[in-house]
């Protein structure tokens, strides 16, 4: 599913299926974690869309003895989410931040394999100079 996180919209329809898809399958309320694992997405991205949707009065959350359970509140507020909401700065961040990162991962393999061309010619001069004192002394005998 490539669509996570594309808008609050799609996801929160999205999760908002899944606690009802959890309530018929299972008799009660999901926890996040199991709502992370029924859609296939991150507990963080959950935990995002979750926070996202109490704020909008969609799900609530109660907090029980075993755990914290989601319930739907209004579902009919989802219909009051923009649905071509722009990327949030917060997304923006993160795409620039795995930006970065891959960068700075391909200048460590690049730095990786400059190291071990060095490490190579190193030994390559060394075994050359190691032939060259053993034909000097194997010579003048």
């Amino acid at each position: 599913m490539e669509t996570h996180g594309k808008n609050l919209y799609s996801d929160g329809h999205l999760f908002v299926a899944g606690v009802r898809v959890w309530e018929h399958l299972n008799g009660n309320a999901p926890m996040l974690e199991d709502l992370g694992r029924l859609l296939n997405i991150s507990l963080e991205q959950a935990g995002y869309t979750l926070r996202r949707l109490v704020e909008l009065d969609i799900v609530e959350i109660v907090k029980g003895t075993y755990g914290n359970r989601i319930f739907i509140r209004n579902h009919i507020n989802l219909e009051d989410i923009p649905r071509d909401q722009a990327e949030s700065k917060l997304d923006a961040e993160l795409k620039k931040f795995q930006e970065h990162q891959k960068h700075f991962s391909q200048r460590i393999d690049s730095m990786r394999a400059e190291q071990a061309e060095k490490k190579k010619s190193l030994f390559a001069d060394m075994e050359k100079k190691l032939k060259e004192e053993l034909d000097k002394k194997i010579k003048p005998q």
